[in-house]
C-alpha cells in the first residue's frame, strides 16, 4: 500500500504522493513474508485460449451453414474459425452443440446421464472471444497477486473448488440449454479476497480500495453474464464457494505474533485472533453444507428453475438482438 506497509505496521512505506493502490495491489510487500512466483495464472490463461481455439476449429461453421457457404457466419474471412451469427452467439465464438461436446454444463447430462466431469470441463470453455478477455484480463488482474502472496497451492484450490461449486449451482436452476466459462472460479477469487480482508480486517488501511475494486471486477462480470451461454448462477455458486475458502486458506497470523521475539515483554501469543478461528469453523460448516445440499438435490433431480420462474432473468435477459431460448 502506497504511503506505509500495511503488512508492517507502516514500517517502510513509501512516500504519499504515489498512487494508492488496493491492498491485493501493492508494491511493497512484508520483506519476511514470501513472494511466490506466479506461474500457474498465465498456464492458466493459456489453457483457456487454447481450449476456445481447439472449439473454434472444431466447430466450423461455414461447413454447417447453409449451403457450405460462410455468408450466416460472423467473420467469415476467418474461414474453419468463422464465428457463429451474432444472434446465435453475440460473444463471438462457437454454437451450444460445439460448446456441449467440449463438456459444457447441461442438466440432463449430468442428472439423468451422470456426466459430473462436465462441472469441471465447463471451467475450461468458454462462449466466445469476448467472454474470454474478459476472464482472462480479471482473472490476471486479480490472479497474479493473489499467487504472487498465497502461492500456487491454495490459489489452485480457491479457483477449481469455486468453479465447481458455481457450475453446480447452475446445474440446478438452469435445465434448458448449455453454461461455460472459468467465470465461477473467478467470483470464488473475488470472494477469497473479500473473505480474507474481513478475516484480516486491521492490516489493511485503505479497505475502500479493496471493496471497490471488488465491485468494478464483479460489476463487469455480472453484466456479462446476462448474455446467453454465461451465466450468473455459477457466478454466485462460485462467489461463495470462495468466500468461505477464503477463511480457511486465507488466514493471515494477527501482527503480534508475526513480532513476537521483538516484544520487550514476551508473552505467550496466540498465532490467529479468536474471531478468525470462528470464521473458519463458520466457514467450513457453511462450505460442506452448501455443496452437500445442492448434490443431494441434484442426485434427486430437482430443477431449481421451477420452484423460482424469475430466477431465469439473473442467468439471461432476452433482447431483439438475441434470444435466451438455447
Amino acid at each position: 500500500m502506497a504511503g506505509e506497509d500495511v503488512e508492517g505496521g507502516g514500517r517502510g512505506g513509501k512516500s504519499g504522493e504515489e498512487m494508492v493502490l488496493p491492498p491485493y495491489f501493492y508494491d511493497v510487500p512484508d520483506p519476511e513474508e514470501r513472494r511466490w512466483l506466479p506461474w500457474m495464472v498465465p498456464l492458466f490463461v493459456a489453457a483457456n485460449a487454447a481450449v476456445l481455439a481447439t472449439a473454434m476449429f472444431v466447430n466450423n461453421c461455414p461447413a454447417h451453414a447453409a449451403g457450405g457457404g460462410s455468408g450466416r457466419c460472423f467473420a467469415g474471412f476467418l474461414r474453419r474459425f468463422a464465428f457463429q451469427p451474432l444472434r446465435e452467439n453475440p460473444l463471438l465464438g462457437p454454437s451450444s452443440l460445439t460448446l456441449e461436446k467440449f463438456g459444457a454444463v447441461q442438466w440432463e447430462k449430468i442428472v439423468h446421464q451422470h456426466e459430473w466431469w462436465r462441472a469441471v470441463t465447463s471451467i475450461w470453455l468458454h462462449a466466445g472471444v469476448i467472454h474470454l478477455l474478459a476472464d482472462s484480463l480479471s482473472l490476471i488482474f486479480i490472479g497474479i497477486r493473489l499467487e504472487q502472496q498465497f502461492g500456487f497451492v491454495r490459489i489452485g484450490v480457491i479457483y477449481i473448488v469455486s468453479g465447481i461449486g458455481g457450475n453446480v449451482l447452475s446445474t440446478l436452476f438452469i435445465a434448458n440449454g448449455v453454461s461455460v466459462g472459468s467465470s465461477a472460479a473467478l467470483f470464488g477469487l473475488l470472494g477469497a479476497m473479500l473473505a480474507e480482508l474481513i478475516t484480516n480486517w486491521n492490516i489493511y488501511s485503505n479497505k475502500a480500495a479493496a471493496i471497490s475494486t471488488l465491485l468494478l471486477i464483479g460489476f463487469i462480470n455480472l453484466a456479462i453474464g446476462i448474455m446467453p451461454l454465461v451465466n450468473n448462477f455459477a457466478h454466485i455458486g462460485g462467489f461463495f464457494a470462495g468466500f468461505f475458502l477464503g477463511f480457511v486458506l486465507l488466514m493471515r497470523p494477527q501482527f503480534d505474533w508475526t513480532e513476537r521475539h521483538n516484544l520487550p515483554n514476551f508473552q505467550t501469543i496466540s498465532k490467529y485472533k479468536h474471531s478468525q478461528l470462528v470464521m473458519l469453523v463458520m466457514a467450513v460448516i457453511f462450505l460442506l453444507a452448501g455443496f452437500v445440499i445442492s448434490l443431494v438435490m441434484l442426485f434427486r433431480g430437482v430443477n431449481g428453475s421451477k420452484g423460482c420462474h424469475w430466477c431465469t432473468y439473473l442467468n439471461c435477459v432476452p433482447t431483439s438482438k438475441w434470444s435466451c431460448g438455447n
